[in-house]
């Protein structure tokens, strides 16, 4: 039975909008400049046009079962945030509708609910009366709340003396005590630190697997989210894109951080980018042997890496190295080192380079990759992040077993002479 039904839900934004009414001041002014139009009935708004309308959802569907732990997964700007407020009902949907059935607990933003003049102790009841609880069932639960989020010796001081991880604590430990039948988790549990991580992590198993509540979690942390969602929603620029098991929305979310488009790095940080642009990739292109473009390839093919770049600084010689992660989550599989020049290399010069990687020796599945570029100085200096570095550009790397000699070896996995495990 589905405890959240979300159909054809749509939000809409009128960029610049500070109100939904019109001040005299603007009426006054659109009369005197379109008074034909006014007059004649003509106008509708003087804010809501067109091209100031902005979507942030548009025809999102699925249906969440009781129970179920459901991954909310996505880019930044893709929505995610803006689905959970609606679900919260902090702010409405401009179409479609939500069913929910049962009491909702929200934690989307660090001390939502918390009043800063107030003692931990007090937000406590106060927060669980806005979740909708009755003062004994706050009371039966308070030590618990308490113990869990570990600020016992400051339960009487006002929380606007708290740190963000104090207060995420708290805030965290009631939503999860307070025993609502949903509960909507945004992506405030990375203000804590990692031991309190794991006891969040620990407790949201608890109430889902023992407990039966249903819990919708947003995360960016992929590796949390493989640990508890059953399934996954993928959502990009305000639509959902994919909707399934957890493993295959990972693989769908990895697809949609390898479209981006490579910029020249100037030192920005971005998702899939960072360095300092001492010098910086261009393009970077994958083909076979024959400059075929292709991403799958078989088993003791060789894949050919095209890569340009321009040089911002002199440097001494000039590196790549090429990673392959079996999956993001199990840390890099493989590295590929090549080097491009060794000569001393002056700012402003401009190059390209060709890097063959043979596939031998190595298991069928879908690879990320990861591109760094740097000077011989900075790779022997053991500080290899400081030019340009770059994730998932192209691809993803789908390797196949062409035979079923190949089937049966592709259970054991040897890395070629030309490849080392970085860690």
């Amino acid at each position: 039975m589905a405890i959240i039904e979300v159909t054809n839900l749509g939000k809409k934004y009128n960029i610049g909008e500070r109100q939904n009414y019109l001040a005299l001041r603007d009426t006054l002014t659109y009369i005197i400049k379109s008074p034909l139009k006014w007059f004649g009935g003509k106008v509708k708004s003087l804010q809501s046009r067109p091209d100031n309308e902005f979507w942030a959802l548009r025809d999102v569907n699925f249906t969440v079962k009781k129970g179920e732990v459901l991954g909310i997964i996505g880019r930044n700007g893709a929505g995610k945030s803006t689905l959970l407020k609606i679900l919260s009902q902090i702010t409405p949907p401009t179409t479609g509708e939500i069913r929910l059935g049962g009491r909702v607990g929200s934690l989307l933003e660090v001390g939502t609910g918390f009043h800063p003049e107030l003692t931990g102790r007090e937000n406590i009841f106060l927060n669980g009366a806005i979740l909708g609880m009755r003062k004994k069932e706050i009371e039966k639960k308070f030590d618990e709340i308490v113990e869990f989020s570990g600020v016992e010796k400051f339960i009487d001081t006002p929380v606007k003396r708290y740190s963000s991880g104090m207060y995420v604590r708290l805030a965290f430990s009631v939503a999860a005590h307070l025993e609502p039948d949903i509960l909507i988790i945004d992506e405030v549990l990375a203000v804590g630190d990692s031991e309190f991580q794991k006891k969040c992590l620990g407790k949201m198993e608890e109430v889902t697997k023992k407990e039966g509540r249903t819990v919708l979690f947003v995360s960016h942390n992929l590796a949390a989210v493989k640990k508890l969602c059953d399934r996954c929603v993928v959502l990009n620029n305000g639509s959902k894109v994919f909707e399934g098991g957890t493993e295959k929305a990972l693989l769908a979310y990895d697809n949609l951080q390898s479209s981006r488009e490579l910029k020249m790095n100037k030192g920005e940080y971005n998702n899939n980018r960072r360095g300092s642009g001492t010098l910086s990739f261009t393009e970077i292109e994958m083909f076979d042997t024959n400059d075929k473009k292709r991403n799958m390839f078989n088993i003791g093919e060789t894949v050919r890496f095209k890569m340009s770049y321009a040089v911002l600084n002199e440097m001494e010689g000039l590196y790549v190295l090429i990673s392959l992660y079996k999956d993001r989550l199990n840390g890099v599989l493989t590295t590929v080192k090549h080097e491009l020049r060794n000569n001393v290399i002056k700012k402003g010069e401009n190059g390209s380079a060709i890097v063959d990687v043979e596939l031998s020796h190595i298991c069928p599945g879908e690879y990320s990759l990861h591109f760094w570029l740097g000077d011989k100085m900075a790779l022997h200096q053991g500080t290899p992040l400081n030019y340009d570095v770059v994730d998932n550009v192209v691809g993803p790397l789908v390797i196949k077993a062409s035979s079923e000699e190949e089937k049966e070896m592709a259970g054991y996995f040897t890395l070629p002479s030309n490849m080392n495990i970085l860690k």
